[in-house]
């Protein structure tokens, strides 16, 4: 393919946490940010993509529109995985991770789109093979921030079918809570985003093999620190992370440090890293799983690795309500399983209502 156009798409849309009982403070979270890329080809193929801007719209979009795109429109793309890698080499200066690394996971999430299009097959049968047609899902509930509201929102995703939750929670506190609510069977797991000194970890960390958690989540900062994370292993708790490492360069040494590695697919550099991670995490023996929010073309581009990885464990389902989809008819779980399109390339298809409305000038 010859890239004609590459277009950055700024939304926000305003999201419901599911929780309408007492607080006790303010509800900081409450719209998504989400960088959609769309990049035509030569025979007018349209392929979407979607680069990770929590709290960095602008400056991503910036990037896209200044760095990427004068790089790599009017480029021919052979393999897509040596072409993203050739603008890595040349956007270095800027640095490596980062904005730099979201910007191109747009762009080649969007590439492989194409592609995948451009033979009329799912970026799951174009990659090799589509081996299953859904898969567990769990459900990520956002930080409420202590043991009642938690609580109730525990009780609510197991009545929805849910077998596995995640918290992202940091005191013991509403952990215990968050247990007790869910019962023995349900796995649970919680995020705790770098919250923790590495005293507090040494400290909760037999607590939570207590309190049987399926895994702890970026237990300390900084979060790609494999050899505190490996040392942390000695208390007996699978730890997970991932989601903040940017290219298969970060996750070689974090895999063997980790119980279950998490590439985003919108942070890591893309399809063509994510598919690096996943041989690395095939070689060690590791499932995966990938951080997924939020809703947009990335979304729809981990369900497609997820029919052909089979090294994919669970699909991460943010459990909120948001007053929009950008993408149309976008699956979602059903008792804690999700089924996964067979449209070709990544299967998303833009809802130009949500995209007009909630377009950020």
């Amino acid at each position: 393919m010859r890239i004609k156009t590459i277009a950055a798409i700024p939304l926000r849309i305003p999201f419901g946490d599911r929780y309408g009982g007492p607080r006790a403070k303010r509800r900081g979270w409450t719209e998504f940010d989400s960088l959609l890329v769309r990049v035509e080809a030569d025979d007018g193929t349209v392929g979407w993509g979607e680069a990770f801007a929590y709290s960095c719209l602008s400056t991503v979009r910036t990037a896209i529109e200044e760095m990427v795109a004068p790089l790599a429109t009017g480029r021919e793309v052979g393999d897509i995985a040596t072409f993203s890698r050739m603008l890595q080499k040349e956007l270095h200066i800027w640095g490596r991770y980062g904005i730099t690394i979201f910007a191109l996971s747009g762009l080649d999430i969007a590439l492989w789109d194409i592609a995948a299009k451009q033979a009329g097959k799912s970026l799951a049968e174009y990659l090799g093979g589509r081996r299953r047609h859904d898969l567990p899902a769990y459900a990520s509930l956002v930080r409420y921030g202590g043991p009642q509201p938690v609580d109730a929102m525990v009780r609510q995703t197991v009545a929805d079918g849910y077998n596995d939750v995640k918290l992202h929670e940091t005191t013991y506190e509403t952990i215990a809570a968050a247990r007790l609510a869910a019962g023995a069977d349900i796995r649970l797991t919680a995020d705790i985003n770098c919250g923790w000194s590495l005293a507090e970890a040494e400290d909760m960390l037999p607590r939570m093999r207590a309190l049987d958690l399926y895994w702890v989540e970026e237990p300390v900062f900084p979060p790609e620190d494999y050899e505190t994370l490996q040392a942390l292993g000695r208390f007996g708790v699978a730890l997970a992370a991932g989601e903040n490492a940017c290219t298969a360069m970060e996750f070689a040494r974090l895999v063997p440090a980790l119980a279950f590695p998490q590439p985003s697919v919108i942070k890591v550099g893309g399809i063509s890293e994510f598919l690096a991670v996943a041989d690395l995490a095939r070689r060690a023996g590791k499932p995966l799983m990938p951080h997924t929010p939020y809703f947009g073309p990335g979304y729809w581009a981990t369900l497609q690795l997820a029919a052909h990885l089979q090294e994919i464990a669970l699909f991460e389902f943010l459990y909120v309500h948001p007053e929009a989809f950008c993408g149309r008819d976008i699956p979602l779980p059903d008792r804690g399983h999700i089924a996964i399109p067979d449209a070709p390339g990544i299967g998303f298809t833009p809802d130009d209502d949500t995209l007009r409305r909630c377009r950020v000038a």
